[in-house]
């Protein structure tokens, strides 16, 4: 598929105008071969700094068989219990109290969300905003409280997710992505961390050039202390509040605000990862895997709208309709109105519709 586009924009309001040529590359995403079309460097946020989430046409997967995949047992079984005894527990929820349900679904599982989408994602993966010290320290405690990566004392701190987000765009669908959704559903939701990465994905992850994280004191603290601050955080806080607070059992409390809420946000953000990486339109580019998912937002509290966000990494809304859906967006633009949140990127409009035209399924939605 070769797509060919030529665009110009002209200043509506207090938008400067400017020309854009777009260029095409080669990617795998979606098909061998592929041509797609992307706007200049400046264009994709280039002047804001920002390359690591932008595609790298100049890698090529290695010829020859795939490596074996080797599975990482302890990870499997700990995972498998942790599931299992969510899905267990389920039978605990109409003997819970109503104050403990909303403790557990909605604060817990909003902190929870603030840290893996507001912090690590849209913060530290894709600089779309900046942030004031109070809010920093703020979303590192919420990022304590998700533990994302869901393997129980494993490292895997805001740098390293950072890092490993970077490479997913930089190679999303191919061998160096961490989550390759061309692998299947499964491996892109949780079985790739179930096995070892695959040697391009610690290759190219490596070159990063990650010294904005490692000069925040805020992340190198939280980093210095991150097992302490999850045991605290994902696993004695919530358990600990319902109990004390208004007399919850302890089984309860363990494993409804805790175990079940946890399993949850793993699974809602993991599905940003797969089902929105499978299932949905393309009306940004259709050269690439990532869509549209109308029901992954729900879960993920506005991530979900994927292909958006992979054609124009760098908008601190990762959508084209603001608040639509997404919970982040609001709360960060509550953030602006307080002073405590600054400098949100966005993608003008005019770019959107000229970039659905070059290259998009011709839908023209969103989610």
């Amino acid at each position: 598929c070769f797509v060919h586009c030529l665009q110009e924009e002209q200043s509506i309001g207090d938008l400067p105008s400017f020309t854009t040529t777009a260029t095409t590359r080669t990617t795998r995403n979606g098909g061998a071969g592929m041509e797609k079309t992307l706007s200049n460097q400046e264009d994709l946020g280039g002047d804001q700094g920002m390359t690591d989430d932008i595609f790298d046409e100049s890698y090529c997967e290695k010829d020859g068989p795939k490596p074996a995949r080797r599975y990482v047992w302890r990870n499997i079984v700990l995972m498998s219990l942790l599931h299992l005894r969510a899905l267990y527990r389920l039978w605990l929820i109409p003997a819970a109290k109503p104050v403990t349900l909303a403790w557990g679904k909605f604060l817990c599982f909003l902190l929870s969300a603030l840290r893996i989408t507001m912090k690590a994602h849209r913060i530290w993966s894709h600089r779309s905003y900046k942030t004031s010290l109070p809010l920093r320290i703020f979303l590192a405690i919420a990022n304590s409280m998700a533990f994302q990566v869901g393997i129980p004392f494993a490292s895997f701190h805001v740098p390293q997710w950072a890092r490993d987000h970077h490479v997913h765009h930089k190679f999303s669908e191919m061998d160096a992505d961490p989550h390759n959704a061309t692998r299947g559903f499964f491996f892109s939701h949780v079985g790739w961390l179930l096995v070892r990465k695959h040697s391009d994905v610690i290759e190219k992850g490596r070159k990063l050039d990650m010294a904005d994280l490692k000069a925040d004191k805020v992340v190198m603290f939280q980093r210095r202390f991150y097992k302490l601050s999850v045991v605290a955080m994902c696993f004695l806080f919530p358990t600990l509040v319902p109990w004390c607070f208004w007399g919850e059992s302890l089984r309860n409390s363990i494993f409804l605000p805790t175990i079940l809420r946890y399993v949850l946000m793993l699974n809602a953000t993991w599905l940003v990862n797969s089902a929105a990486h499978m299932f949905g339109n393309q009306p940004y580019d259709l050269n690439i895997n990532p869509r549209e998912n109308r029901l992954v937002p729900f879960g993920a509290l506005g991530e979900g709208f994927h292909n958006y966000h992979h054609t124009f990494p760098y908008d601190y809304s990762t959508s084209e309709f603001g608040w639509h859906y997404n919970f982040i967006t609001a709360f960060i633009d509550l953030m602006c109105l307080l002073g405590l949140a600054s400098d949100c990127k966005k993608v003008s409009k005019e770019t959107i519709l000229a970039q659905k035209i070059c290259s998009g399924d011709g839908s023209h939605k969103s989610g």
